[in-house]
C-alpha cells in the first residue's frame, strides 16, 4: 500500500479508560526548532486492529490536537479519544447545587434542602434536611469545638443530630447520591495530575509499524562556536567548532532517539482547541395570543436583498512533513595544530531553515541539559583590524567566509590561538549573526591597540548648477561631506584594515572609488592595506544633492548678493544677476525719492493742522493772527508743490517696476 498521511479532521471525545491490551508508543525522534517548538514522533508495532495510547501533558494538549499526524503505511485510524475538558460550572449544571457546595458538609445539606437523609447509628433516623447550622461545644479544657448540628423533618415529627457523631450518613435518592459522587470525581479530574491520554483506535491486517507526532512549544536550543586560529597571522584558515545547547523538559526520559535541529523562523501559534465553547443564540419572544396592534404603514419601495458572506475563521492544516535522510557529507578538512573532532551532524538546507541530524541517537533524561556537536569545519579566515561606523578604537577582528555546505544558526564564538608548541590561548569572543551559505562576516573580538587612527570631518556647500527662467532662479547645490582618517600601524607588523563609513538615505560615496568598497545595510565597508610602521590617509567624501528655488522680484537683496559672490556660479548668470541688482537697486532710489517726498507732505500737514489750532486761540485781526495767517498761507502753496511731485515719482516706480519685471521674467538662462 502506499505510504498516506491520514489526517484527523476529527476528534472523538471519549471518557473511560483504555484496553489493557493497548500497544506502547515508544519516542523515537525529536526536532527542536529554533522557532520555539518541537516536533516528537513515537512508534509502535502493531498487529490487525489494536489500540494505541499517547500520555500528553496538560498544557500541551491544545498543540497536540492541533498538530497530531499518524503514519500508518497499511492500515488506517478509526478515532482518536480523549478526556473532555469542560468547565466545572459546566460539569455540574444537572446538579441541584453549584461548585461552593462542596465546600463543607454543612453547605451541602443547606444546598439539598428538603433531600431525604438517612442517619445511621448512634441514632437512626430518616428525614428531609430542615437547616444544617454550626454549633459550638464548650471542653473541659477550656477550649472549645465547632460541629454541625442537623435538623431533619421525620415521620414523627422534628429531629436533631449531630454530624460528627454519627457513624453513617446517606440520601435516600439513590440517584442523587450517585450525582453527588460523579461530581465529586469531576473534581478530582479536573485536578488530575496535569496529564492526559490519548486513545487511537487504528485498523489493519498484516503487522506493521506506526508512527504518531506532533508539535508541541519547546525551549529553544541555543548554538555556541569554537574557532582557534593557527600561530603564523598568514595563514588564512581557521578551525570552527559548533556545538548545540538543549534542554530536556518534556518529564520524559530520551532514549536513544534520533536527534534533528532546525535553524529557521517558521510561523508558530497556539490555539485552545481544548476548551468547550458555546455559541450565543439570539433570544426570540413566547409567542402569545393577545391584542393586536399594528403599526401604521409608511409606504413600500423596491428592495434590494443585500447577502452578507459570513466570515469564518479559517484553521489552517497543521502538520509535519517527514523528512528525506539528508546527503552524507565528508568530514572537514583537517587543519594543523587541530582540535580534537568530534562527530558534526549531517547538514541540510531547505528553502527556510537549515536542518542538522546528528549522526548518533542521543539520551537525555527529562529535566536534564546536553550539548551536542554541529559542526567541525575549517573556513577561510582573514585577521582584520575594523574601525566600526561611530566608534573610536578599531577591533581586532576576522572575516570570515562560509563555503560550506549549509548555513549556520547565530550564536556565539569562543575564540583561540594555537602556539606552534601546541598551547592554547583565549583572545576573546564575537556574536555571529545568521550566517548563509557564501556570505561573509566581520567578526571583533578585542581593541587593537596598536593600530592609530584619528578622524577628523568638513562638509560645504557649493552650488553644481543653476538655471533662470520666468523670474525663478533654480539652484542644485551638492552637500560634500568629507571624513579624513589618518592611520598609522604598528612598527614591525602589517595590517588589513576596513573603515566602517555611516550610510544615509540619498548620499551617494563619490571617494574613495565606489568599485572598491562593500557595503552593508548601514554603512559602507573601505578595505586598506598598510605595511609594518606605514601611515596612510584616506578621504571619504559623501555627497548629498539638494534643489534651491529663489523668485527674483521677491528674494531679498542680502540673499541676492550672497547668491552672486558665490565663486562657483557661471559668469553668465552673475552678470545677468549683477543687471538685476542694479536694477533692483535703481528701484530702490526711487522708492526712497518717493518716501521721502511723501514725508515732507506729512509734515506740511501736520504743520498746517498746528496754525489752524493757534489760530483758533488767537483773537481775530491781531498782528500774530495775521502771521498765522501768512504761514498757513506758504504751507499751502508747498503742499501744492509736492502733490505733483509725488504723482509724478510714483509713475516712474510703475515703469520701473514694469521694466524689471519684464526684464526678469524674459531672462533664459
Amino acid at each position: 500500500m502506499t505510504r498516506r498521511l491520514m489526517s484527523l479532521v476529527a476528534f472523538a471525545m471519549l471518557l473511560g479508560a483504555t484496553s489493557a491490551s493497548a500497544a506502547t508508543l515508544e519516542l523515537k525522534r525529536v526536532m527542536l526548532s529554533s522557532g520555539g517548538v518541537g516536533y516528537f514522533e513515537y512508534e509502535a508495532t502493531v498487529s490487525g486492529d489494536d489500540t494505541l495510547t499517547l500520555d500528553v501533558r496538560l498544557d500541551q494538549v491544545d498543540d497536540v490536537l492541533k498538530s497530531l499526524v499518524v503514519y500508518d503505511d497499511k492500515g488506517s485510524v478509526i478515532s482518536v479519544g480523549l478526556q473532555s475538558r469542560e468547565p466545572l460550572a459546566q460539569l455540574l449544571r444537572d446538579l441541584p447545587f453549584d461548585a461552593h457546595a462542596l465546600d463543607t458538609p454543612k453547605a451541602l445539606l443547606n444546598a439539598l434542602q428538603g433531600a431525604e437523609l438517612k442517619v445511621g447509628n448512634p441514632k437512626p433516623m430518616t428525614g428531609r434536611i430542615l437547616k444544617a447550622e454550626d454549633e459550638i461545644t464548650a471542653l473541659r479544657d477550656g477550649q472549645s469545638v465547632t460541629r454541625t448540628r442537623v435538623s431533619l423533618m421525620t415521620a414523627t415529627g422534628l429531629q436533631q443530630f449531630v454530624l460528627e457523631d454519627e457513624d453513617a450518613v446517606g440520601f435516600v435518592d439513590s440517584s442523587l447520591q450517585a450525582k453527588l459522587a460523579d461530581a465529586l470525581a469531576a473534581i478530582a479530574r479536573q485536578r488530575d495530575g496535569g496529564r492526559r491520554v490519548l486513545t487511537l483506535q487504528t485498523h489493519g491486517g498484516a503487522d506493521r509499524v506506526v508512527r504518531v507526532g506532533y508539535v508541541v512549544g519547546a525551549p529553544l536550543w541555543k548554538a555556541s562556536y569554537r574557532l582557534t586560529f593557527a600561530a603564523d597571522p598568514a595563514d588564512e584558515t581557521a578551525r570552527l567548532q559548533g556545538w548545540a545547547v538543549l534542554e530536556n523538559t518534556t518529564a520524559q526520559d530520551w532514549h536513544n532517539v534520533e536527534l534533528t535541529l532546525l535553524s529557521g523562523n517558521p510561523v508558530t501559534f497556539r490555539q485552545a482547541l481544548y476548551e468547550s465553547y458555546y455559541v450565543t443564540r439570539p433570544e426570540v419572544p413566547v409567542e402569545v395570543i393577545g391584542r393586536v396592534l399594528p403599526k401604521p404603514d409608511e409606504g413600500s419601495v423596491a428592495m434590494t436583498q443585500l447577502r452578507r458572506a459570513a466570515e469564518l475563521p479559517q484553521l489552517g492544516k497543521a502538520g509535519i512533513a517527514m523528512m528525506a535522510p539528508a546527503p552524507a557529507t565528508t568530514s572537514a578538512d583537517a587543519v594543523a595544530p587541530a582540535m580534537a573532532p568530534v562527530i558534526a551532524a549531517e547538514a541540510s538546507e531547505s528553502g527556510t531553515q537549515v536542518e542538522f541530524k546528528l549522526a548518533e541517537p542521543v539520551s537525555i533524561n527529562a529535566g536534564r541539559s546536553a550539548v551536542v556537536p554541529l559542526l567541525d569545519r575549517a573556513l577561510p579566515a582573514t585577521r582584520l583590524s575594523v574601525l566600526q561606523a561611530g566608534t573610536r578604537d578599531p577591533l581586532a577582528s576576522f572575516q570570515l567566509t562560509n563555503d560550506g555546505p549549509s548555513g549556520l544558526p547565530p550564536g556565539v564564538l569562543t575564540l583561540y590561538e594555537r602556539a606552534a608548541d601546541g598551547a592554547a590561548s583565549y583572545v576573546g569572543d564575537a556574536r555571529l549573526a545568521t550566517f548563509p551559505i557564501g556570505e561573509q562576516r566581520l567578526l571583533g573580538y578585542a581593541v587593537d591597540a596598536k593600530l592609530q587612527i584619528d578622524r577628523s570631518t568638513g562638509s560645504i556647500n557649493p552650488i553644481t548648477a543653476a538655471t533662470l527662467s520666468g523670474g525663478v532662479l533654480r539652484l542644485t547645490r551638492t552637500i560634500r561631506q568629507t571624513t579624513s582618517y589618518r592611520l598609522a600601524g604598528p612598527a614591525h607588523e602589517p595590517r588589513k584594515i576596513v573603515i566602517e563609513q555611516f550610510r544615509t538615505g540619498g548620499w551617494s560615496l563619490v571617494e574613495p572609488d565606489p568599485g572598491t568598497v562593500r557595503m552593508t545595510p548601514s554603512a559602507y565597508r573601505i578595505p586598506v592595506a598598510l605595511k609594518p610602521g606605514e601611515q596612510k590617509t584616506i578621504m571619504v567624501t559623501l555627497e548629498l544633492p539638494q534643489q534651491e528655488e529663489i523668485r527674483i522680484l521677491t528674494a531679498n537683496d542680502a540673499q541676492l548678493g550672497a547668491l552672486v559672490g558665490a565663486r562657483e556660479l557661471d559668469p553668465k548668470l552673475r552678470a545677468v544677476m549683477n543687471q538685476v541688482i542694479g536694477r533692483r537697486q535703481a528701484l530702490a532710489d526711487q522708492r526712497g525719492a518717493l518716501q521721502r517726498l511723501e514725508a515732507e507732505r506729512d509734515d506740511v500737514a501736520k504743520d498746517q493742522a498746528r496754525l489752524r489750532d493757534n489760530l483758533a486761540a488767537v483773537p481775530k485781526g491781531t498782528p500774530l493772527y495775521n502771521r498765522l495767517i501768512d504761514k498757513l498761507a506758504a504751507e499751502e502753496t508747498r503742499l501744492d508743490a509736492l502733490s505733483p511731485s509725488i504723482g509724478a515719482a510714483n509713475g516712474e516706480i510703475d515703469k520701473a517696476t514694469a521694466a524689471l519685471t519684464d526684464y526678469v521674467n524674459k531672462l533664459t538662462l
